[in-house]
């Protein structure tokens, strides 16, 4: 067989929505990367191979502004522009665009990872066998980071790291069990089902289960009568090995699939609700919640999260509920158990650096469902939206060690330099502001109405009653004036994209779910230099769809200015917010 060997700053294990945004931030921060996926498709999850939405912070939007912003920001408004009929195939198209954009970032797909050589407890190199091409593909580099979800890593180098629940006591967890054990939460196949506007019989096949009553299932009549999507509590694994036995416990949630289809079209009191849907997809591939958890430097746990996560070395946050499934999963209503028990959880809570890390791997990041927590700490930080979270810390994380040749434990001596590289880009991190140029924070700011200071505050949201913004509609303008040329190298903006809004991508037909882009979002602007005493006509931006914008001058002028055009909605009477106008000189 062929064996084919590259070099890299950054080797990425996994293309889930972690992996992939660890390889984005990277690249675009100069890293030489190389992505190896074991899938055709990237999202992991959230792709059209298991169809899952991407929860987060926000919790479905119940929780105003705190979703998360930065690469994902990016990859959803861009999804609201271009796939508005929510297609996951378009999805995946999106990702994978994306991914080929980048110069620096080199795609590996349908490629396993198998073996990794180790020494000095250093990771040397890691092997894939890419399927499709019948070839081994060795990839060299400085920093690797296992975003795979089962942290395939872990077996393959030492890596210390932990499976199943930790006992009560080891670390003060209320919610965990008493005595430790290895169960784990299970993974789920989904369905979808359409409307085809006339009667759609089914046959089951003859190896799907028969439920007769609605007892027989989760939650009990009301529990599944939301039949479009199927339904996340057909789930199974937490009470078996979440890796070795996967294809074992696939086979038997198909067979509950199609059991719990052939109850609603064929033995459920309200069968006549579902007369005219049909089965228009199955899930093969289950979507897991755990398996593999890395030990960092620190191990998040339920302590920290509920003291909303205060640590000096912040660099991504969650906010979800700690989502604890019960390890039965499906089979929980038989033992009289909740499905699963949602315990109360801050949002926004802070992840710090430390957890992204191995103790004893020297040059292994990781980010996602495999990160350094306690079980009971990841049934909150599992959630596709804190794993990009975390997924852009370590990218830009392994982009700094990269440029200044050290590794990530090193790091920690630089962690305000990659917090503000971070905050730059977009991503939130509470309770750490952003500090402007030293010309933007002197500069003399004024508007043509309102208060212009917020867009310089440093916090590029809204958090409380605050907006952190200047309120602005089409014909506004907010200008910084220096008093002598400057040269500047770029302006930065942040736009309204309506974080109070749901726009995940989703199959669900919410009424509060978006399908275009929010109407407070800005579609044209200019930014005007002053030259001269002269506003020039500057550079007029149309059809934007982005939140962060960040815009090459390379000229010297006497003053910047904003100026508002058009916004999404056409109603005149729409506002948006401004939460940063930024200048950055040159260096």
């Amino acid at each position: 067989m062929n064996t084919y060997t590259q070099e890299a700053d950054l080797a990425v294990v996994g293309g889930g929505m972690a992996g992939l945004l660890a390889a984005l931030a990277a690249a675009r921060n100069g890293a030489k990367v190389v992505l190896m996926h074991d899938r055709p498709v990237l999202g992991g999850n959230a792709s059209s191979e298991c169809r899952v939405h991407i929860c987060g912070a926000d919790r479905h939007n119940h929780i105003a502004h705190m979703r998360e912003t930065g690469i994902l920001e990016e990859l959803r408004l861009e999804n609201l522009y271009r796939n508005p009929q929510r297609s996951f195939s378009v999805w995946d198209t999106l990702l994978y665009e994306k991914a080929l954009a980048e110069p620096n970032l080199h795609l590996l797909l349908n490629c396993s990872c198998l073996n990794a050589s180790i020494a000095d407890e250093l990771i040397q190199s890691i092997t894939g066998w890419q399927l499709t091409t019948q070839t081994y593909h060795e990839v060299r580099a400085r920093l690797f980071a296992d975003c795979s979800g089962d942290a395939i890593l872990a077996p393959l180098t030492g890596a210390l790291h932990r499976m199943g629940r930790e006992s009560r006591k080891e670390f003060g967890e209320a919610i965990a069990p008493e005595i430790g054990d290895d169960k784990t939460m299970g993974m789920t196949c989904l369905f979808q089902a359409k409307d085809c506007g006339s009667p759609q019989g089914f046959e089951p096949p003859s190896w799907a289960h028969t439920f007769e009553s609605c007892d027989d299932l989760p939650y009990g009549e009301n529990g599944h009568r939301w039949f479009e999507m199927g339904y996340w509590w057909v789930e199974l694994g937490g009470e078996h090995h979440s890796i070795h036995d996967t294809e074992i416990l696939r086979d038997e949630l198909l067979r509950i699939v199609y059991g719990i289809w052939d109850h609603l079209k064929n033995r459920c009191p309200h069968k006549e609700e579902v007369a005219n849907w049909a089965l228009d997809w199955v899930q093969f591939l289950p979507a897991k919640r755990e398996s593999r958890r890395y030990v960092g430097e620190h191990v998040l746990c339920q302590g920290d999260i509920e003291s909303e996560g205060h640590f000096e070395d912040i660099v991504a946050y969650g906010g979800w509920s700690m989502d604890d499934h019960h390890p039965a999963g499906f089979g929980a209503v038989r033992v009289g158990c909740p499905a699963t028990i949602f315990h109360k959880a801050p949002s926004p809570y802070g992840i710090p650096y430390r957890s992204l890390y191995s103790r004893n791997i020297r040059n292994l990041f990781f980010a996602g469902r495999d990160a350094s927590c306690t079980h009971a700490a990841m049934s909150s930080t599992r959630v596709m939206g804190t794993g990009c979270s975390m997924g852009q810390a370590v990218g830009t994380a392994a982009s700094l060690c990269t440029s200044k040749g050290i590794e990530p434990r090193s790091l920690l001596e630089h962690i305000g330099e990659l917090q503000q590289r971070l905050l730059g880009d977009d991503a939130y991190l509470p309770w750490i502001p952003y500090r402007p140029s030293s010309l933007s924070a002197e500069a003399v700011l004024e508007a043509s109405q309102g208060d212009p200071e917020p867009v310089r505050d440093g916090v590029h949201r809204t958090v409380g009653e605050d907006a952190h913004a200047w309120t602005c509609r089409p014909g506004d303008w907010i200008a910084y004036r220096f008093g002598s040329p400057q040269s500047v190298r770029r302006v930065h903006l942040v736009l309204d994209s309506g974080l109070d809004q749901l726009i995940s991508m989703s199959y669900l037909q919410r009424d509060d779910q978006r399908t275009t882009l929010p109407d407070c979002l800005p579609s044209r602007f200019r930014v005007e230099l002053l030259r001269e005493g002269q506003w020039d006509p500057g550079i007029t931006v149309q059809q934007n769809r982005q939140r962060l914008i960040k815009i090459e001058i390379g000229k010297k002028a006497e003053g910047i200015r904003f100026v508002l055009e058009e916004l999404w909605g056409k109603d005149p009477t729409l506002t948006s917010l401004l939460h940063a106008f930024l200048i950055e000189q040159h260096e």
